[in-house]
């Protein structure tokens, strides 16, 4: 591992525990619970149900255990590919098999099913699809990973624990447009995502949205992505078209400057936390000032 801070922070991967979490991917970890906060502040009507012990309990389910269980899946399946990844060389841990691993990552995406009983019937369908579609992104036989576009689509699942988080408080669905313009956001992430693995992908033979259309197209596919997000979300709220068109401008930045994709794919975790925070701090003002 090259990055200081984590090195400092978590335990050395040469530990079981050490390697569940590196393996989780702890620079993405918000990229789950994120979501969870903004389901939240948006349903809560009061500041006490903030810390409700069900969203309490849904923000830790889903900043590490489900993150053990959707890279850990992933990884399994992807231990002869991810011989050409080069992100595995020092960001990232490469699978290393054994008898322990794959069931401590299947325990962690059993976990999710404790919530079943305590959610209202939204959150145990968002619950058990994301279980689903953690599971054949990656496995057979649906493995959506290596079908283009199918791959993007099924990423909408990074917005699920938010719907989750959503109904836990109030009993019901967040807005459709909130969640069309979420599931269209995930799509562009994961497909931008995708773009520093073009090379490896082939290497290894597998297709994806960005290998079958190539760097410079999937830069507009993602935009469109995004564009789409901001044009829906905005139905709910000028204020989230505002802040989700400030991406399809990164996407456009990068393509048409020399900034290096592989370079820009580690500063999403940043942008993606300051940008949920203004959501997040939007459905806090509305919650106290309505």
């Amino acid at each position: 591992m090259t990055d200081p801070l984590l090195n400092r922070l978590l335990p050395s991967a040469d530990s079981t525990s050490g390697y569940l979490l590196w393996l989780s991917r702890p620079r993405f970890w918000l990229y789950l619970a994120g979501p969870v906060i903004v389901g939240v502040a948006y349903a809560a009507e009061r500041p006490a149900e903030l810390f409700d012990p069900i969203a309490v309990a849904l923000f830790v389910y889903f900043l590490i255990p489900a993150n053990v269980f959707l890279y850990g899946v992933n990884d399994v399946f992807d231990a002869d590919i991810d011989t050409e990844n080069p992100k595995k060389d020092d960001r990232e841990v490469r699978y290393r098999g054994g008898r322990v691993v794959p069931w401590l990552i299947a325990a962690a995406g059993l976990l999710g099913l404790v919530f079943l009983p305590l959610l209202p019937a939204t959150g145990a369908v968002g619950i058990v699809a994301f279980l689903l579609l953690a599971v054949e992104y990656s496995a057979p036989p649906l493995r959506f990973k290596t079908t283009p576009f199918l791959d993007s689509l099924s990423n909408g699942l990074y917005v699920l624990p938010g719907i989750v988080a959503y109904a836990a408080l109030a009993g019901q669905a967040p807005p459709l447009a909130a969640i069309a313009g979420g599931w269209l956001w995930a799509m562009g992430m994961h497909t931008f995502s995708a773009i520093p693995d073009i090379d490896p992908d082939r290497a290894a033979g597998i297709e994806t949205t960005a290998t079958w259309l190539g760097e410079a197209r999937t830069y507009v596919y993602c935009g469109c992505c995004w564009l789409s997000a901001a044009a829906v979300f905005g139905t709910v709220h000028p204020f989230f078209a505002a802040v989700l068109g400030i991406y399809p401008i990164f996407a456009a930045a990068v393509a048409v400057t020399d900034i290096s994709v592989e370079r820009a794919y580690w500063w999403f975790p940043v942008l993606n936390t300051v940008l949920g925070t203004l959501f997040t701090l939007a459905g806090l003002w509305v919650m106290l000032y309505g």
